[in-house]
């Protein structure tokens, strides 16, 4: 009698996401999948046999399967996306967090962890990650949060009860200068804006465009410092001197977020490298 040994459920994601993903990349997909599903640590999920799972695990695996053959990115499919380690919950009406934002997160903590009682201000709220993660490190920060996206409010506001974490929502257009006078008066800014001209779009992933919100991605080709213009103007009309600001930056228009701030008058600027080297975030001071 001849035994056929089916795949564990790990080796058959992984076959099934390779062709697309690459055989690395599927890995770390299947182990994110698994992990939700059965809410094992990944250790125990390696060596996970088929028939570990039950039949309403298995049919939700092959539907997670699907949409990820679709390239519907991995932490939509689990709505789940871990920041400054702690989950926050994802789809599609936020972006996913990203690493790099984790760096600006923590330069921001590094610099106020001594600070007394500091007013806080994040534009543009997106799933909550950085204005959460800021009130969870710096527990004796006010911290406010705006966005023009309601439904993306309404998923930071879901995320900001689950970690039990104090944020002051403010659901604005903050292009549109009328609405300054509906925020603090903050002793920091924080912003991770749109900032890939939309020509961009063609060079990027499927995954990113055809599900992130573009909303939360792309300025105009003609104006892509459009925000950081919109944040500098803020700072010098409503904030005072002194006044921190932290961005996060496109790669390639350090140089170009550096002459826009200068343009408005702020002229002490620190452009930092991520851990991949690159030039992807800017801490300036409000003259």
């Amino acid at each position: 009698m001849i035994t056929i040994k089916l795949p564990t459920p790990r080796i058959h994601i992984i076959r099934q996401l390779e062709p697309i993903y690459g055989n690395t990349e599927a890995g770390y997909i299947a182990d994110m999948v698994l992990e939700k599903l059965t809410g094992l640590p990944k250790q125990e999920t390696r060596n996970l046999q088929a028939a570990n799972l039950s039949d309403k695990q298995q049919l939700l695996l092959e539907e997670m399967l699907l949409q990820l053959e679709q390239h519907r990115p991995v932490q939509y499919v689990i709505n789940e996306a871990w920041f400054q380690e702690m989950p926050f919950y994802v789809d599609e009406r936020v972006l996913i967090p990203r690493p790099e934002t984790e760096e600006l997160v923590e330069w921001v903590v590094k610099d106020f962890r001594t600070a007394a009682a500091p007013i806080l201000l994040d534009i543009g709220s997106g799933s909550g990650c950085i204005p959460i993660s800021l009130a969870k490190k710096l527990p004796t920060a006010e911290v406010h949060s705006c966005d023009i996206s309601s439904a993306a409010l309404s998923v930071a506001q879901l995320n900001a009860a689950h970690l039990q974490s104090i944020v002051q929502w403010h659901e604005i257009d903050f292009l549109d200068e009328r609405y300054w006078e509906q925020l603090p008066v903050p002793t920091c800014i924080v912003s991770n804006p749109p900032y890939i001209p939309k020509a961009g779009a063609e060079e990027m992933s499927a995954h990113v465009v055809k599900y992130e919100p573009g909303i939360a991605l792309f300025v105009p080709d003609e104006d892509p410092f459009l925000f950081y213009k919109a944040i500098a103007n803020f700072a010098q009309s409503r904030c005072q001197a002194g006044t921190l600001i932290y961005l996060e930056i496109h790669e390639a228009l350090a140089a170009g977020v550096q002459q826009a701030l200068q343009q408005k008058g702020i002229q002490t600027i620190e452009i930092r490298r991520d851990m991949q080297g690159k030039e992807r975030m800017i801490k300036a001071i409000r003259s």
